[in-house]
């Protein structure tokens, strides 16, 4: 019988020492920003849901910190620049530690509902205050909710960003560039690798999926591990304080880091280390990305049918 003689990643990146994969832990600590948005009027009076939120800053990061630190790694927190402001002991315990903080936006807005006078205001202001807190001006964005816009890459080109991680167009790191040829490194987000799906259930959010048990959601996370070490890939996670930095959640994590330390041949990385590695291969010609320009449409396709509107 024919055996297949294929590979899945056409053109993988050459991780350092020749590791067979590289992963990044990647924690979005939006915090009650969230539910400030969703019910700006009364989320005030939705206590119970801000206890759940404010966990993830007050009691989750000090604990996901320690968790990380005690096996030797850093993170990338991404945080919103209010949250920031409200949450200082939060970001003061990531910066502890080491780990990369990097920018998230205001408030967990949606940036592809703004003009881009409007996006670019709320993505400088976040700069400056991410920048005046931490002492370091974030070389990575991630858009809220995913909400990439079709200015944003020229907005983040405009400011020095590195990198971007908000699309699902590859399995590794590739170039996403505005149509002056610009260039961003974006490092790839996964929907199975977020943790809402498994675990999130808020009716203030508007939210309710049938919650996994911690091993259930294990299982899919490891099932992306294995291929992308099978295949010299790349895996990152997305991640939210208050919803993995609970105790049996975040007790299986630690078994992942565990099972990733024991299989070997995995490279440990921050974001910023990831997307400055894979610059320096681009610049060198070790490695040469798929490269994607945005945006991709721009307004209404004509030929969408329109009802009633004739044959």
């Amino acid at each position: 019988m024919a055996r297949g003689d294929f590979t899945m990643i056409e053109n993988p990146v050459p991780w350092p020492d020749g590791a067979r994969c590289a992963v990044s832990f990647t924690w979005d600590m939006d915090a009650d920003s969230i539910l400030h948005l969703a019910h700006p009027d009364d989320a005030d009076t939705r206590v119970a849901t801000m206890t759940d939120l404010r966990f993830g800053a007050e009691v989750a990061v000090p604990r996901i910190c320690r968790v990380f630190e005690s096996y030797g790694l850093k993170v990338t927190f991404f945080v919103p620049a209010w949250c920031i402001e409200e949450h200082p002991a939060a970001v003061e315990r990531m910066l502890e530690g080491g780990h990369e903080i990097g920018h998230h936006g205001f408030m967990h807005e949606l940036p592809n509902s703004f003009t881009r006078e409007r996006e670019t205001y709320w993505t400088q202001r976040s700069t400056d205050i991410i920048e005046r807190v931490t002492g370091k001006k974030p070389t990575g964005y991630r858009a809220p909710w995913g909400a990439y816009s079709k200015h944003t890459t020229d907005i983040l080109t405009d400011a020095g960003f590195l990198y971007d991680s908000s699309l699902l167009g590859d399995d590794v790191p590739y170039l996403i560039k505005d149509r002056s040829g610009r260039e961003l490194i974006e490092i790839p987000v996964k929907w199975s690798l977020d943790d809402w799906p498994h675990f999130e259930h808020s009716v203030d959010l508007d939210y309710m999926m049938p919650i996994s048990a911690p091993q259930r959601a294990k299982e899919v996370f490891m099932s992306e591990f294995e291929a992308a070490w099978k295949y010299n890939g790349f895996w990152q996670c997305v991640w939210h304080p208050f919803v993995s930095g609970r105790i049996a959640r975040l007790d299986s994590i630690a078994s992942i880091i565990e099972e990733m330390q024991d299989k070997g041949g995995v490279w440990f990385a921050t974001l910023e280390e990831v997307a400055t590695h894979t610059r320096a291969l681009i610049d060198d010609g070790a490695y040469t990305p798929r490269v994607h320009t945005l945006p991709i449409k721009d307004g209404r396709i004509p030929d969408i049918p329109v009802p009633g509107a004739g044959d």
